[in-house]
């Protein structure tokens, strides 16, 4: 009989075996996990994981028989296929490493209008922080986003979510010449051409730096990336209600570098608008 077709769990009970010896062994895994960082000594694999020759050496002979690592000089790295597994380990190790450390977040919050391909690279994510509204901070995530945008040398923007507070400061950062692009929803676009908005965006029709664009599709988020800074919000988990008072915010690099990817996919997806 074929092995076409076979689900991911029929996959994991033909290696469940060896996928326990990894995962139930902190050794194991954290020897992998560290050689994926460069090549060791079996010295700097005790002091990493803690642990004496005698309990780490019987580890790496299973490791080398399972033909993940091998011996060269005096150090020991990871074989191509050790490197393989190991890629697959740190993706679910970041993976599980985020969604843990944000995990109300994620919780409460409407995540189906996230691509799955950025989902699954929600590891990227994990040097981040959640920021709330509090009765001390009351305007504590609306402060961050003004800090974030004034800061910019240029601004990519998700939103199906639009207030005063946010036209005026980012009208006044392309007045001062940053370059603005923003991929809106069609509600939004609708209320930027009503009373309450349309003066404020005609005196921006004639700066190049603004580009404005606009998708049908149902992201349901109000997302900031800059070169320094990548903030993000989404709606309540029924869908419904933006929660406007609680964001993810980060400074690191793989979490912009993820903002800036969701960012492309709408804008792949999106139109330019007419001002």
């Amino acid at each position: 009989m074929g092995h076409e077709g076979l689900s991911a769990l029929e996959i994991y009970k033909s290696a469940r075996e060896e996928i326990e010896q990894i995962y139930r062994s902190r050794l194991l895994t954290e020897t992998l996990l560290s050689l994926g960082e460069g090549n060791k000594t079996l010295s700097q694999l005790r002091e990493i994981t803690g642990s004496s020759s005698q309990a780490i050496i019987p580890k790496i002979r299973r490791l080398e028989s399972m033909h993940l690592l091998e011996r060269q000089n005096n150090e020991y790295k990871l074989t191509p296929l050790g490197k393989v597994i190991t890629f697959k380990m740190e993706d679910f190790s970041r993976a599980l490493g985020s969604t843990k450390r944000h995990r109300n977040f994620w919780a409460n919050h409407y995540i189906e209008g996230i691509p799955a391909a950025l989902l699954n690279e929600i590891g990227d994510l994990f040097n981040s922080e959640t920021i709330s509204d509090t009765t001390v901070k009351v305007l504590n995530v609306y402060g961050n986003y003004a800090d974030v945008v004034n800061e910019a040398r240029y601004i990519y923007g998700i939103s199906s979510i639009i207030s005063q507070g946010h036209v005026d400061i980012l009208q006044k950062r392309v007045t001062d010449g940053v370059p603005v692009e923003l991929v809106i929803s069609r509600e939004v676009a609708m209320q930027l051409k009503g009373d309450q908005y349309s003066s404020k965006i005609n005196t921006l029709a004639d700066y190049k730096n603004l580009k404005l664009m606009v998708t049908d599709e149902n992201f349901k988020a109000g997302t900031i990336i800059t070169d320094k800074c990548f903030s993000f919000g989404l709606y309540k988990k029924d869908g419904a209600i933006p929660d406007t008072a609680t964001n993810i915010i980060s400074r690191d690099k793989k979490a912009i570098e993820w903002g800036r990817r969701l960012f492309e996919y709408y804008k792949q997806r999106a139109v330019i608008l007419d001002i």
